[in-house]
C-alpha cells in the first residue's frame, strides 16, 4: 500500500525549465531585502518544534531506540518570507510577486483556468550538505495551511492519501542563484520516488522551473567545499545576515562561520494556487467545503484504528510526541531509493 500511494507522488507535468527567471534589477532588489532584513532563521526553526515533526514532513524512520535530537537535522539553510497569505511584505519587490507572467506559466503548466498568487520565500545559504531528506512542500487544503496547521500535518495528510478531495492544486517558479563551483544542483523524482532522479545542474545564476512541488519528491544537492559545509557550534537557533564582507552565520550573536558572496546558494521560491474552473474556485472562496485541523486528525484516526493500530487517543495531538511517532511510522512513505553521486570537489593545482 505504501508502494502505490508513494507512486502517486508526481507532479501534473515534467518541470518546465527556465532562464533569466528574474532581471537583474529584480534580483538585486531581491536579495537587496534579504541583506537590508535579516538576520533570518534556518529553515528548522520556521516550521518545527520538535525533530519528530522534521521526519513528519520529509522521510525518514524513528532510530529503533527510540532517541532523537536536533543533531542529525542541523544544516546551516536558512528562510525567509517575501509574500505570505496573498501579500507582498515588502513593496519593493511587489512587481517580483504580482507577476503576471508567472500567472501564465502556472496557469498553463496546470491547465487550469484562474491562478491566485499565495506566497512567496526564499532559501540562503553557503556550503552546506544536501537540502536534508527528499520531501515533497507543504501544500495546503480547503480550509488548511501554513497559517492554520503545522507543516507536519499537511505533509502527513497528504502522505496518508486520504485528503485528495480537499487538496489545493498548486504550481510554483522557483529561481536559484550560485555560481559555486561545488554541487548546488537540483535534484527531483518527477516519475515518484521508487524511480531514477533527475537534476537542473548547476551554476545556475537565474536558471529555474514551473513544477508542482507538492507533489514531487525534490531535494537540495550539496554545495560548497565540504570542510566548510558544518560550521562548528551550528544550532536550531543559529541565523544569518549580511556581514561586512559577504555574509555570516552567528550563534547566539557569535559569528561563527564567514562566507563569501561566491559561495552563496540563493532561491526564491513563489507559489500560486490553481482553479481549474470556477466552480472549484467558489466552493474555496465560500468555504462550503472546508477542513478544520479537528476533523483532519480525526480522519486519521479512524483510519489507524481501522488498519488495528493501537494507541491512546491524545488530548493535545499537534504536540503529542507519541502520536507524530505513530503517524510517521504509519504513513511515511520512505525515502527514494536511488540517487545521484554526491558532487566532486575539485582537486587543488
Amino acid at each position: 500500500m505504501k508502494t502505490d500511494l508513494a507512486d502517486t507522488f508526481r507532479p501534473i507535468a515534467e518541470p518546465q525549465i527556465l532562464d533569466s527567471v528574474y532581471s537583474e534589477d529584480q534580483y538585486h532588489r531581491l536579495i537587496g531585502v534579504v541583506r537590508d532584513h535579516g538576520p533570518w532563521p534556518m529553515i528548522l526553526a520556521h516550521h518545527f518544534k520538535t525533530p519528530e515533526e522534521v521526519i513528519a514532513t520529509s522521510s525518514g524512520e524513528i532510530p529503533e531506540d527510540g532517541t532523537l535530537t536536533w543533531e542529525p537535522f542541523l544544516n546551516p539553510v536558512f528562510r525567509g518570507y517575501l509574500a505570505r497569505g496573498g501579500v507582498c511584505l515588502y513593496p519593493e519587490i511587489e512587481d517580483c510577486y504580482t507577476n503576471p507572467s508567472f500567472l501564465d506559466k502556472a496557469r498553463a503548466y496546470y491547465g487550469a483556468k484562474y491562478a491566485q498568487p499565495e506566497s512567496m520565500l526564499f532559501n540562503i545559504s553557503g556550503p552546506c550538505g544536501g537540502g536534508g531528506s527528499p520531501h515533497v512542500d507543504g501544500t495546503r487544503f480547503r480550509g488548511l495551511n501554513l497559517d492554520s496547521a503545522p507543516v507536519w500535518l499537511l505533509n502527513i495528510m497528504a502522505k496518508s492519501g486520504l485528503f485528495k478531495r480537499w487538496q489545493a492544486k498548486k504550481a510554483q517558479v522557483i529561481a536559484w542563484y550560485y555560481r559555486g563551483k561545488v554541487g548546488g544542483s537540483f535534484t527531483y523524482w518527477p516519475d515518484g520516488p521508487r524511480n531514477a532522479p533527475k537534476q537542473l545542474k548547476a551554476p545556475m545564476w537565474g536558471k529555474g522551473v514551473v513544477v508542482e512541488n507538492e507533489m514531487m519528491y525534490h531535494t537540495a544537492e550539496a554545495n560548497g567545499p565540504s570542510a566548510l559545509r558544518r560550521p562548528q557550534e551550528l544550532a536550531y537557533e543559529s541565523r544569518i545576515g549580511a556581514g561586512a564582507d559577504g555574509w555570516q552565520i552567528t550563534t547566539q550573536d557569535r559569528v561563527i562561520q564567514q562566507i563569501p558572496d561566491e559561495e552563496i546558494r540563493f532561491l526564491v521560491h513563489w507559489g500560486a494556487q490553481l482553479f481549474m474552473d470556477y466552480d472549484e474556485l467558489k466552493v474555496s472562496m465560500d468555504h462550503s467545503d472546508d477542513l478544520t485541523v479537528e476533523r483532519a486528525i480525526g480522519m486519521l484516526i479512524a483510519d489507524l484504528r481501522s488498519r488495528g493500530e493501537t494507541f491512546e487517543e491524545p488530548s493535545d495531538p499537534l504536540n503529542d510526541r507519541a502520536f507524530v511517532r505513530l503517524l510517521i511510522r504509519v504513513y511515511d512513505l520512505g525515502k527514494p531509493v536511488i540517487f545521484p553521486p554526491e558532487p566532486i570537489e575539485e582537486l587543488a593545482a
